[in-house]
């Protein structure tokens, strides 16, 4: 959430990276403004008024003790009235507080200056590409028949028993899941991030917390009965777990890992993109999660960056990096870094990680703050990065190493899968 400072001082640098975002409701700027320049001339009047008081109650004291009984009676009954007229202070307060609010939460967060001005994916800047794209023989199958063949995935049984983008994994394709959540949350631990295993249940204010509400309903399945969502991601428990909480600035940098099962509805999501493992309702993913001080988070972001490449280059897969322009951009996002890595059989890049730095905009939400050594509070920055989403990198994986006598395993996930191949 964006701070009513930054609208009230800088306005117009406000409208001009909402517009790199192509946000169309620039008017809501002002009408928050306006908003807030009503409160806090209400807010003025409610304080004199209760300074009024305060001054009369204590003239009041000074009659009593005088022996001036009347008159002291009548100031009472004038401090009632000013009581009376102070609630109505009150309630103004309460609802323009109320309205401010609901305005300011539909703000996006601002674009880093380095964000690219776009439209959508066509726009996004290519910051790097590693093409060790393997020649495919003409008969070379895409995943979802390779998943058939070697009897790895059941989607048929998935929709039977759930729906549609609810796979069953199965036999060596259940191991080779396993084999990758185990190979990703080693190799994070190792690069020194704390491992968690957190509810996949979270309620409205977590929600919040992270932007996915008021932003992304629709595509949250929810559990009406409790009010509960089940995570798009792991980064929305993860975020929320210093919600309302003032860190020692010694606490950063604080890194996070998760493994968690990810629900997304994918509303308006068909054709043939979403076939096979290419758009699911139900998948895994690895997240990590980071809280920096805002001085070194833009150098925290490209440490990530830098340890999910890795990742994708121990796996031995064609790769590329986008640095996401603003109309591709999430809501909460000041600059983000997406992976792709190259489908051999599908001949098409596939999104596999999406690297951000979100600045204040989640802790404003969540108020979590540390205090500096002068004692100073100030918002943490919040990163977050899928390290790695599952079922376009198991995509890769089969359609890229497929051979004649099966499917080779990438040396480095080799231990953890116990076995060379797929046959």
């Amino acid at each position: 959430m964006l701070s009513l400072h930054t609208l009230r001082t800088q306005k117009d640098f406000v409208i001009d990276r909402l517009k790199i975002k192509n946000f169309k409701d620039l008017s809501l700027v002002d009408k928050i403004i306006e908003i807030d320049e009503k409160r806090r001339k209400v807010q003025t009047q409610y304080e004199d008024l209760l300074s009024k008081i305060n001054s009369i109650s204590k003239e009041i004291g000074k009659k009593m003790a005088s022996g001036q009984k009347e008159e002291a009676e009548k100031m009472k009954q004038e401090v009632l009235q000013y009581k009376e007229d102070s609630q109505s202070f009150i309630r103004e307060l309460e609802l323009l507080e109320k309205q401010q609010h609901e305005s300011l939460v539909l703000l996006p967060n601002l674009p880093h200056a380095s964000v690219p001005q776009g439209k959508g994916a066509e726009d996004n800047e290519v910051v790097r590409v590693v093409e060790n794209i393997p020649t495919m023989q003409d008969d070379a199958l895409p995943h979802w028949d390779l998943c058939s063949k070697y009897q790895l995935i059941d989607f048929e049984l998935g929709t039977k028993i759930t729906g549609a983008g609810f796979p069953v994994y199965k036999n060596k394709g259940a191991k080779l899941q396993r084999a990758l959540i185990n190979f990703f949350l080693d190799y994070n631990i190792q690069s020194g991030y704390t491992e968690y295993q957190p509810p996949i249940l979270v309620n409205t204010d977590s929600a919040y917390g992270t932007g996915q509400l008021p932003d992304k309903e629709g595509q949250m399945y929810h559990a009406t009965v409790d009010d509960f969502y089940l995570i798009p991601t792991a980064e929305v428990p993860l975020t929320n777990f210093y919600r309302d909480e003032i860190l020692k600035e010694t606490d950063l940098p604080l890194k996070l890992t998760a493994y968690t099962p990810c629900f997304r509805r994918e509303a308006g999501s068909y054709g043939k993109d979403v076939r096979g493992l290419n758009r699911l309702h139900q998948f895994d993913k690895i997240e990590i999660v980071r809280f920096s001080h805002p001085d070194t988070s833009y150098d925290a972001l490209e440490e990530m960056v830098l340890h999910v490449e890795k990742l994708i280059q121990l796996l031995e897969l064609p790769y590329r990096i986008l640095r996401l322009c603003g109309g591709d951009m999430s809501f909460a996002s000041a600059l983000t870094y997406d992976f792709e890595v190259f489908s051999a059989a599908q001949k098409r890049w596939l999104e596999v990680s999406s690297v951000s730095n979100f600045e204040t905009f989640q802790t404003n939400r969540m108020k979590i703050r540390f205090k500096n050594a002068d004692g100073k509070t100030q918002l943490v920055h919040s990163l977050n990065g899928s390290s790695l989403a599952l079922p376009r990198i198991v995509a890769s994986l089969l359609e890229n190493n497929q051979t004649q006598e099966g499917i080779k395993i990438p040396k480095a996930l080799v231990p953890y899968f116990g076995a060379e191949w797929i046959n």
